[in-house]
Order: structure tokens, then C-alpha cells, then sequence
């Protein structure tokens, strides 16, 4: 019987310290709605097959990791990722390109033989986050279009893309999924002119 209260403030001290400690909070590059500036397109002329997609390593990381001004990084611990960044961007950049092109990610899954396959390969370089300044993407990224009966033919080009961010968390993530749509947009933009003429090249920087 005298251990009871002693057992009740202690169960007292775990539930106040649990009450005062920072929430967990997990985050996703996956936009709520696309961010699309205008109705989809029609159905573009090939599949669609996004690779997964390289990251940095001290960014793909469980939690966020954001860039202080003095160049240090720092880890968030209780801002979290829903899954892997580099499982993250894939999704949230085959979803942006899906409602341009008007056509679905194949996610390694057989396409219809007599249509071309556009496949696409992503390099992040860079996955910035700087608090009260921007997101930064810095993307090498790869276009390779696959024919039966032909030989296939392939696009390297780079994008560079900054988007404002407010000092909060929720404030950068947003700036992401939007640099991710900007991203795509230039993508697909590109993949379409490319099918349609060969010899055009990437977007003027």
C-alpha cells in the first residue's frame, strides 16, 4: 500500500513530461493537389517510367535536415519524413508529371508493347532547405525513349530552382512540393517536345 502513491507521482512526472516535450510531426513532398496552372493535357504519346531517384546522403535522412547561415546543417529530430526523401521525391514528382502528360507511372510494371516508353532518371545534387530564405533543387535529370524496332535515344539537362520559404517547418516543405511541381512542369514541357522532334534540346536555362 505505500508504494501506490509513490507510483502515482511518478506516473504524474511521465504524462507532465510527455505534455511538455516537442510533438513528432511528420512531413510529405507529396502536395495535397497538383500544382497545376492549367487543365491537363491530353494523353502525351508514350508511357511514363520514373526511376527511383538519387539524393544526397546527408539530406536523405528520417528527419529534416535544414542548412543554417553560417553553412552548418542541423537535424531536425522531431520533423520526420513519411518515408524516405529520396521514396519522397520519386512519388511526388511521377504524381506532378502524371497530370501533365495525361499518362501513369508504369512503377516497373509491363507497358503495351507497341507504344514508346519515356523513361526518366533524376540526380538531385542538391536538396536545400534554409529557413526564412528558400528551398533549393539543384537536378541532373535523364530522358530516355524506348521503341520496339528502334534504337533508343536519350536527353540529359539540368534544372536549377528556388522557391521562398518562411522560417517554419511547414513553410520549407511547401516550398519543396512547389520547387518539385516547377520541376516537373520543365520536365514534361521538355518530353513532349522532345518525342515530337528529336532534335530539340533542353530548356534555356
Amino acid at each position: 500500500m505505500n508504494l501506490r502513491p509513490s507510483l502515482l507521482m511518478l506516473a504524474g512526472a511521465f504524462v507532465l513530461s510527455a505534455c511538455s516535450s516537442t510533438p513528432t510531426r511528420y512531413h510529405t513532398l507529396i502536395a495535397a493537389q497538383p500544382h497545376m496552372t492549367e487543365a491537363p493535357a491530353e494523353a502525351a504519346g508514350f508511357q511514363l517510367q520514373v526511376l527511383p531517384v538519387r539524393i544526397p546522403v546527408q539530406t536523405d535522412q528520417p528527419s529534416l535536415v535544414v542548412r543554417e547561415s553560417d553553412g552548418r546543417l542541423a537535424i531536425l529530430e522531431t520533423a520526420l519524413w513519411a518515408s524516405p526523401p529520396a521514396d519522397e521525391f520519386h512519388d511526388a514528382l511521377a504524381i506532378e508529371l502524371e497530370q501533365r502528360l495525361g499518362v501513369r507511372d508504369l512503377a516497373g510494371l509491363p507497358g503495351r508493347t507497341n507504344v514508346p516508353v519515356l523513361s526518366l532518371r533524376t540526380d538531385v545534387r542538391r536538396f536545400d532547405s534554409l529557413p526564412g530564405r528558400h528551398a533549393a533543387l539543384d537536378v541532373m535529370w535523364s530522358l530516355e525513349m524506348s521503341e520496339r524496332g528502334r534504337q533508343s535515344r536519350a536527353l540529359t539537362c539540368a534544372s536549377v530552382i528556388h522557391e521562398q520559404a518562411g522560417s517554419e517547418v511547414d513553410s520549407l516543405v511547401l516550398a519543396h512540393q512547389r520547387a518539385i511541381a516547377g520541376l516537373a512542369a520543365t520536365i514534361a514541357r521538355t518530353a513532349r517536345q522532345w518525342a515530337a522532334n528529336p532534335d530539340s534540346g533542353c530548356p534555356q536555362p
